[in-house]
């Protein structure tokens, strides 16, 4: 089996856990905190103010924002490093930051979605005006990424336990979905619908893109082809005949 590798920073990476520091001191902890001047209510997400507002950046702005207690931001951090350099070393910097940003704003929309299905369903308002915030989103998509590209290697589930990084993907996954089912929408702090979202998002993009890359590869390989002629001539071959050839 092979075990995990943890990459040094890359330079998405590093940029991408920059930002999100600067955000969490000086607009939360600075700016909010100390000086009263409270950004977030425009920049988290909202799901109301995005569905009756039209606030769309919030799809974007959330990703930076964290709660004010360290253990998030460490923890999304730190699973940013260990996850996200990987695939950026794997994929390179273009493709790992449309990846990255894709999950994390498709988690968002799917959540707006959701809790507005449930608010319509069930008659509570509470999800929509509840704020999201934090990466988390973004990062179940590049768990799912990672247990689909180093599927073998091994990862040690809560510390303790080693197994496939596929199947801790796969365990990740189902306890937020039993989680979202036994607490509901609003029944604790965390936003599981949003990292399922991005976990959705995620294998979704990689799907497609494989399909696109795929066929591409098909339609290429039949051009090519198609323009082959197979040239036969049983005749004796005479002195002043050219050779006879493929094309």
């Amino acid at each position: 089996m092979n075990q995990i590798q943890i990459a040094p920073l890359t330079p998405v990476v590093k940029k991408l856990i920059i930002a999100i520091s600067f955000v969490w001191i000086f607009i939360q902890i600075i700016l909010g905190s100390f000086l009263k001047l409270n950004l977030s209510t425009w920049l988290v997400l909202h799901p109301d103010q995005v569905l009756e507002k039209f606030w769309v950046w919030q799809l974007f702005t959330y990703m930076f924002f964290h709660a004010l207690s360290p253990f998030h931001i460490f923890f999304n951090g730190l699973m940013l490093w260990f996850f996200g350099s990987e695939l950026e070393k794997y994929w390179g910097s273009r493709f790992f930051t449309t990846y990255f940003f894709t999950c994390g704003v498709g988690a968002a929309i799917v959540y707006c979605l959701g809790v507005a299905l449930y608010a319509l369903g069930s008659g509570n308002q509470a999800p929509l005006v509840i704020p999201v915030l934090g990466a988390s989103g973004a990062l179940f998509g590049l768990l799912v990424a990672y247990g689909i590209v180093f599927s073998e290697r091994v990862i040690y589930f809560m510390g303790l336990f080693p197994m496939k990084a596929k199947y801790f993907a796969l365990i990740a996954a189902a306890l937020d979905l039993s989680s979202l089912l036994t607490t509901g929408f609003a029944g604790t702090e965390v936003a599981y619908l949003c990292h399922l979202g991005g976990a959705l998002v995620g294998f979704s993009f990689l799907w497609g893109h494989t399909r696109f890359k795929l066929n591409k590869t098909k339609s290429k390989l039949k051009r090519n082809t198609g323009s082959l002629r197979l040239v036969v001539d049983n005749e004796k071959p005479k002195k002043e005949d050219n050779p006879k050839y493929w094309n």
